[in-house]
């Protein structure tokens, strides 16, 4: 399941990246400039919240299921991944709507992996959960306040994320010692990156339509690094 959330994050930018890119290279200029990307944060970071809270809940109330019934899930909300890619410029609130169905299915179909770590190891997600908001914070800071361009970060961690994904296929067939382990560290290299460009892109971005897609990178950046935190502290119990 974490190589289909990663691959989820692969997709999200080869279909959005060309857009961010221009808007990357169009600073906010003047006090009207910089007023819009106050609120294009605002709004992003409200939504990240809003996805986040929908998640949890969804991850509550899919406690119960099947791994089928997750999988039924996860596709769900890869459609919806893909309709808000056509729908940011036709409709505001129906890409705040997929975006909702979006962290809600996502959370129904992670939670029977969390429902089993949740009775096993629940000790496990507290440090992963923790681990998680220290990481996002440092990298989302960094990638926020520096002036440098970080387009060939950018380039250089969409690359290193296909990379991965194609070593965690072969994790699934192949058993390599101490594996699982080198594909969660590499995991929390790329999202260092991943994460310090999508913040970037928050600062430099004055197209508040795009707060939706942009809060839907940083959720699955979130999501991508709690994953991989989680793999490491269970492996380590």
């Amino acid at each position: 399941m974490t190589i289909a959330v990663t691959t989820f994050h692969a997709i999200r930018r080869n279909r959005s990246g060309t857009r961010e890119r221009v808007l990357q290279y169009h600073p906010a200029a003047g006090a009207a400039a910089r007023g819009r990307t106050h609120t294009l944060f605002a709004q992003t970071m409200g939504y990240v919240a809003a996805t986040a809270a929908l998640f949890a809940l969804g991850a509550y109330a899919g406690r119960n299921l099947s791994g089928a019934a997750g999988i039924v899930a996860f596709i769900a909300a890869f459609v919806c991944l893909l309709a808000m890619q056509f729908a940011v410029r036709r409709s505001k609130p129906l890409t705040v709507g997929l975006l909702a169905a979006f962290g809600l299915l996502e959370g129904v179909a992670l939670a029977p992996l969390l429902a089993t770590y949740a009775s096993a190891q629940p000790e496990a997600l507290y440090r992963a959960a923790g681990a998680t908001a220290l990481f996002i914070a440092a990298f989302g800071a960094a990638g926020y306040a520096t002036r440098r361009d970080l387009a060939v970060v950018a380039r250089i961690s969409f690359w290193a994320l296909l990379a991965l994904i194609v070593f965690g296929l072969v994790l699934v067939f192949v058993q390599i010692p101490g594996g699982q382990l080198v594909y969660s560290v590499l995991g929390l290299v790329i999202f260092a990156g991943l994460t310090m460009v999508d913040f970037q892109r928050l600062r430099r971005s004055t197209d508040v339509a795009t707060a939706p897609l942009l809060a839907a990178s940083i959720f699955l950046d979130v999501l991508n690094v709690f994953l991989f935190f989680l793999q490491i502290f269970t492996r380590n119990d």
